[in-house]
């Protein structure tokens, strides 16, 4: 795991599992593979996991100087991503996701695949912005926010592409509470801690349960849906 886009350590059984490329955490091919074998490791290491982002910019999503580079290397990307989204979507134990500051695209799918997700206050964006910006939303996207955003929100937040502060985020689904940034990370290990705690196996079990089915549509329509597939 390279520690240049991810740091890894456990801590009272917890992983916590910190991204920080020194930019903007966009997700590119070294960020996938590094935050793809941290969660591996966490899987037989601890008991929950934190996730954490760098200090006012949790994740920017997608690399877009790939995206933009050919439909082939665009595919590829977004194939490896959907995985890294599927795996910690399906991850048989709890994911608490402490938002350090803005997660736009990628970044706000990041959030739907956590089981609590903690923001903390401030000036920072969220939300899927991908119709603004001429990228019809792909079903990934739609199907992860349709499972965890409120009924109400979908419009706005997946056609109409809007943008939430940490606090409108709350309420629109993307995170369950927000906290004072000095407080974020304590506030994240102790929801992981207190979840940890939890029986495992019927965590897990209930967890996986409940999401099988759009983790399974997901992977069903993925290859059809990738950037540049006629529709």
């Amino acid at each position: 795991m390279s520690e240049q886009y991810v740091q890894y350590k456990v801590e009272d059984s917890v992983a916590i599992i910190h991204m920080d490329d020194g930019k903007a955490n966009a997700l590119g091919p070294q960020m996938i593979e590094a935050l793809r074998e941290a969660f591996n490791r966490a899987n037989t290491e601890a008991n929950a996991v934190v996730l954490v982002g760098r200090e006012g910019k949790f994740c920017a999503g997608f690399d877009l100087k790939i995206m933009t580079s050919g439909i082939e290397a665009a595919h590829k990307l977004v194939a490896n991503g959907a995985d890294l989204y599927l795996q910690i979507y399906g991850f048989a134990k709890p994911v608490v996701v402490a938002c350090t500051g803005h997660a736009m695209a990628g970044g706000a799918l990041m959030l739907l695949v956590g089981d609590t997700r903690i923001g903390t206050k401030g000036p920072f964006k969220v939300g899927l912005n991908e119709v603004s910006i001429g990228m019809p939303l792909p079903i990934l996207g739609q199907e992860l926010a349709r499972d965890r955003l409120a009924p109400q929100h979908l419009v706005a937040a997946c056609v109409q592409a809007t943008i939430y502060s940490p606090e409108e985020a709350v309420e629109v689904g993307y995170l369950d509470k927000v906290e004072a940034g000095e407080d974020l990370v304590a506030s994240a290990l102790a929801e992981a801690k207190r979840l940890g705690k939890l029986p495992g196996g019927a965590y897990g079990h209930t967890k996986r349960v409940m999401r099988q089915r759009t983790i399974d549509y997901i992977r069903e329509t993925l290859a059809s849906d990738l950037p540049g597939q006629p529709t």
